[in-house]
């Protein structure tokens, strides 16, 4: 079914081109992305499915470059009609725009890398399967109110342009976010995988339960600079803005992004590798640039950023296969981020979601932690497939609670959210804590504590000296659109600025 779809896609994409030359003669410029897309989402909150959507179409994007303008367009009906209509409007637009001085040309033909593999059973997962995750997710909460989400995505596109490059490919993932709730106290889990089989409803909802329990009668602290402990739901929204506002070319190349390649602008301990292949996932971009892993950080020295050709061409780097609609406003940033200690993406063994056994975390100095980090707190606590004992209460896997063991005064942090940015330069970002923080003395989470905002630059959070460890393997976080995703570990760091109580 994929190749057809495919092979479909790629014969709507030459139709465009082929529509482009004869509407627009010989001079006009063309790209064409056809992209069919099979979206389910199955809804649920008060411990109830209340709500089951699914989405299946076929989308043109186009873009042309005419008598030095350049217009973009998309359509959803793929008659002969609608596609001649999509053109006509394409190219009346471009007409009216003014001059493209900055256009980079078209990508030329040139290979793409092979297309990952990808899901079936995911792809074209039924209702029921996406509702026996959610049964086994609220009966796990054990009589907690439950609310969230479990969804499959399957795209299947093909791309072509006027410059004779053409290119196809399809990917499937799934993903599964849940809360749990006890009495005013939440916990929350979140997966993202290429395979619906990988995302086992119980075992999010038994993580999301137990910590919504632990988060109950919380205490309030007085603002003030904490070390911490942030857990991957937490270090996704780092991740999330360091792409958007930091590794994005266009803010680079405005002066609007901290990134100065070639600096040791972060901990020696950090490396940020975009991975769009690490996972299913199409292996071009809107511009047909083939899509392949790029180191952003290495070891703590910033190396790169991402670019399209427009990007690319004004830095004189290129494409680094990071085109996407509408990046000529916004750049083009990265979406498939995976953050990992030393030894990079080799470190990532569960990126695609394998369950594989976790290991120890890695302290800033390079290796495994030990002392108090390896054996982990008071009796009454679960061996976890790592080897390391867990103790109760919020901490729930081995490599939190090596990193939480470590800390003598300091606070676990499970999520972050409503983060905007007040200062893009220096990425300095405010927003408040959810579903749990707790107060940790003598590397023990004592008490639960109320929520706080927080003002903080993230790159000076992970800066030089600043990063006191990074859990071995990090935990998928999904994005709120389908094939973009965050690889997010555990991470301790020395200091996090909280700015407010739940008082204010």
């Amino acid at each position: 079914m994929s190749h057809d779809a495919e092979r479909h896609a790629l014969d709507l994409a030459g139709r465009v081109v082929d529509l482009v030359r004869r509407l627009g003669g010989p001079g006009a410029e063309a790209e064409v992305v056809v992209t069919r897309s099979e979206l389910a989402l199955t809804r649920f909150a008060n411990s109830f499915i209340h709500q089951n959507v699914a989405e299946s179409g076929v989308g043109v994007r186009l873009r042309v470059h005419a008598d030095g303008r350049t217009a973009a367009g998309s359509g959803s009906v793929v008659t002969p009609d609608g596609l001649a209509a999509l053109v006509e409007r394409a190219l009346t637009a471009a007409r009216l725009c003014p001059p493209d001085p900055a256009w980079p040309g078209l990508t030329p033909p040139a290979s793409v890398p092979a297309v990952p593999a990808w899901d079936e059973a995911t792809a074209f997962a039924e209702p029921d399967e996406r509702a026996e995750r959610v049964r086994a997710f609220v009966a796990a909460v054990g009589g907690l109110e439950a609310a969230g989400y479990c969804r499959t995505a399957y795209r299947a596109a093909a791309f072509a342009n006027s410059a004779g490059h053409s290119a196809q490919g399809s990917a499937a993932e799934a993903a599964m976010d849940g809360i749990a709730r006890a009495g005013a106290a939440d916990g929350v889990a979140r997966l993202c995988a290429d395979r619906l089989a990988n995302l086992d409803g119980a075992a999010l909802g038994h993580r999301a339960a137990t910590k919504a329990r632990a988060a109950v009668a919380p205490v309030e602290l007085p603002p003030g600079r904490y070390e911490v402990v942030l857990e991957p739901a937490a270090v996704a929204d780092l991740l999330h803005n360091f792409a958007v506002w930091g590794f994005n070319g266009k803010r680079f190349a405005e002066r609007q992004s901290f990134a100065e390649p070639g600096v040791a602008q972060f901990d020696p301990a950090v490396t940020l590798v975009d991975d769009p292949l690490g996972g299913s996932g199409l292996p071009f971009d809107a511009e047909g640039t083939g899509r392949r892993a790029l180191t952003l950080v290495d070891a703590g020295t910033t190396v790169a950023v991402a670019h399209d050709r427009r990007s690319g061409a004004q830095a004189g780097t290129g494409s680094t296969g990071h085109a996407e609609p509408g990046a000529a406003t916004f750049g083009p940033t990265p979406g498939n981020l995976r953050l990992t200690g030393p030894g990079g993406v080799a470190a990532a063994g569960s990126a695609r979601g394998t369950g594989d056994p976790v290991a120890s975390p890695t302290v800033a100095g390079g290796g495994p932690m030990d002392g108090p980090g390896a054996s982990v707190g008071p009796a009454g606590g679960v061996e976890t497939p790592g080897g390391l004992e867990t103790p109760g209460g919020p901490v729930l896997d081995a490599e939190t609670a090596a990193l939480v063991a470590g800390m003598e005064r300091g606070l676990l942090v499970s999520d972050l959210w409503y983060t905007r940015v007040l200062d893009t330069k220096s990425l300095v970002i405010t927003g408040l804590t959810r579903n749990g923080v707790w107060l940790v003395e003598g590397g023990v989470p004592v008490r639960a504590v109320r929520d706080f905002r927080f003002t903080e630059s993230y790159p000076r959070a992970l800066g030089p000296g600043a990063v006191l460890g990074i859990g071995r393997h990090p935990a998928r976080q999904p994005d709120r659109v389908d094939g973009v995703w965050w690889d997010a570990p555990a991470l301790r760091l020395a200091a996090w600025n909280f700015t407010g109580g739940a008082s204010g």
